[in-house]
């Protein structure tokens, strides 16, 4: 089968090290193009692009922009039976319709649930128990193609949404060599998305990450794990310039005013509209992230000072 893999990031890797390793070796691997080096730095490969050399997959395009006509026609220049798309750039039809069998993406959530770019940090928000990874056919209208295979995972009550993406980047990675074999095989039978059951999943901007505490513990708490690592929930601190991200916590006992510090050690706990969460990691502006006690070592927040005001 003549395969082409479309990705960028280290969530895509898995899935191009499985293929490779059951027979799947793309004839060629489009990633994004190299990013930009700090001064005196060269440009860094993108994750994809670093493990396609590694695989010596010899063929790789990184095109400025997927909608050139350039782009398309040397994607038709493969003749692919298959494209295979795990967190890459929305395609032109032309791109998508040029393999043979067709072209079938990644998608971070059981669609039709969670449909657009932040899936997994959308369903942490939200409070979800489960979430999973859908594979499906690309169509104009992004994430809405027909499902092809689907996996399951559970949310545990205290992980973040960078600790499901490490764990859906491997059950992806599985799915996507299934779904190959499924449709090399010709055994997969596409099932249409209900649109009735679609939810949106839109990017997350910084604006949005500001901690509201005067809602209830429970949502306080989904809303720092779903920001969690980046871009990272965050609050204001009486007397501390910059803005304090919040990236772990736990729900706690204790009642007061809204981001009213209720102990500062040898926990750190802020009170919330309705309960309060124990604050366990953090990151101030400019600094690296540590651990709560780290940082009351280095602060002194007041008990009874309000945060976010």
């Amino acid at each position: 089968m003549r395969l082409v893999f479309m990705g960028t990031p280290a969530f895509a890797v898995p899935s191009l090290e499985r293929l490779v390793e059951h027979g799947y070796a793309p004839v060629a691997v489009v990633t994004s193009p190299d990013a930009p080096g700090r001064r005196g730095q060269a440009d860094g490969p993108t994750a994809v692009k670093a493990a396609a050399e590694r695989l010596g997959i010899a063929r790789v395009l990184q095109p400025d922009s997927v909608k050139d006509d350039a782009f398309a026609a040397e994607i038709e220049a493969l003749a692919p039976d298959l494209i295979v798309v795990v967190a890459f750039k929305i395609l032109p039809p032309r791109v998508f319709g040029a393999a043979r069998i067709g072209a079938f993406n990644l998608h971070g959530s059981l669609l039709p649930a969670y449909r657009g770019a932040a899936p997994i940090q959308r369903a942490v928000m939200a409070g979800e128990a489960e979430t999973g990874v859908t594979t499906f056919l690309l169509r104009e209208r992004v994430d809405t193609g027909s499902i092809l295979l689907q996996a399951r995972a559970p949310i545990g009550p205290d992980e973040t949404a960078g600790d499901i993406h490490d764990r859906l980047m491997t059950l992806g990675a599985d799915l996507v060599v299934e779904t190959v074999r499924g449709l090399d095989a010709g055994t997969l039978h596409p099932q249409p998305q209900e649109d009735a059951g679609a939810s949106p999943a839109p990017k997350l901007f910084r604006e949005e990450g500001s901690i509201d505490w005067s809602r209830p513990a429970a949502r306080v708490h989904d809303h720092v794990r779903g920001f969690s690592p980046v871009p990272g929930a965050w609050t204001t601190v009486p007397g501390e310039g910059g803005a304090l991200k919040v990236l772990r916590t736990r729900r706690a006992d204790g009642a007061g005013a809204p981001g009213e510090v209720l102990e500062a050690g040898p926990r750190l706990v802020v009170a919330c509209g309705e309960g309060a969460v124990e604050v366990t990691e953090v990151q101030p502006e400019g600094r690296r992230r540590m651990d709560a006690r780290g940082y009351l070592a280095g602060h002194a927040p007041a008990v009874g000072a309000r945060w976010g005001v």
